[in-house]
This record gives C-alpha cells, sequence and structure tokens, in this order.
C-alpha cells in the first residue's frame, strides 16, 4: 500500500507526560471536622500538557527526556515532604496545580520548543485538580 498520498492535516501537536511524588499535607482551613484538616498523605501524579504549532526535529513538540530538570524537581523539593511547610500557601490540589505552572514556566519552559498547556495533579485515581495556562 503506498501511503505517500495520506495528506496531513493542519493542527495544534499537544503531548502529555506524568510524574509522581508522594507527600503529606493538612489543610487547616478547613473546619475540624473535616477529615482534610488533619495530617495526611498522598500519592500525587501531575501531569504537564504542552503544545506546539510545528515540530521540533525528529518530529516532537519536546524531547520527553528535556523534562528531567521537572522531575528533580518535584524529586528534591516535594517528594516526601509535609507540603503545609514547604509551599507558601494551603496545598490544595488547585493551587498546587498554579504553582507547578509557574514553576514549569520560569525554569523549563525558556529551554524546550514546546508551550505549557496545563497542569494536572491528582491526589487519587478519582481526584483531580487542572490549571490551565492562559494565552499558551
Amino acid at each position: 500500500m503506498d501511503f505517500s498520498s495520506v495528506l496531513s492535516p493542519t493542527g495544534t501537536h499537544t503531548i502529555g507526560k506524568q510524574f509522581d511524588f508522594e507527600a503529606g499535607h493538612r489543610l487547616p482551613g478547613l473546619p475540624p471536622e473535616h477529615k482534610c484538616s488533619h495530617q495526611h498523605g498522598h500519592s500525587y501524579r501531575v501531569e504537564v500538557i504542552l503544545t506546539a504549532p510545528a515540530l521540533e526535529k525528529p518530529g516532537f513538540v519536546t524531547d520527553f527526556g528535556a523534562l528531567a530538570p521537572f522531575k528533580k524537581f518535584l524529586d528534591t523539593e516535594l517528594d516526601h515532604h509535609n507540603l503545609h511547610e514547604v509551599l507558601p500557601f494551603e496545598p490544595t490540589s488547585e493551587r498546587l496545580a498554579q504553582f507547578l505552572a509557574g514553576w514549569f514556566i520560569q525554569n523549563l519552559q525558556p529551554t524546550i520548543p514546546g508551550r505549557l498547556v496545563a497542569v494536572c495533579v491528582r491526589e487519587t485515581g478519582r481526584s483531580w485538580a487542572r490549571f490551565d495556562v492562559a494565552g499558551q
């Protein structure tokens, strides 16, 4: 079969990569009877979503290997920490997603061809928060 006649539609390429870390937290802003006001932990899963209007050689939005500094940041600064002790805000998943987007844009995005679209933070397999970057 000859595939040379298959036309490529126009559009945008998008990739995603997931990272994991373990951390504890509490949300003292909640009433004392709320279970999340007490110390507890999660196996967090963070997904970064990137896009690009054109692909870089050999056909990447961004080489997945170029995202290693983000994993290093998670491992060094958040993994096995109490998030309410290391972050300057009450560590809800929503705020954590926004914070991680900010870190990514400031520290990693200038060095890669893709642009961050969103960060999704999962506390469990059934609950998540997503922060969408404006203007990306």
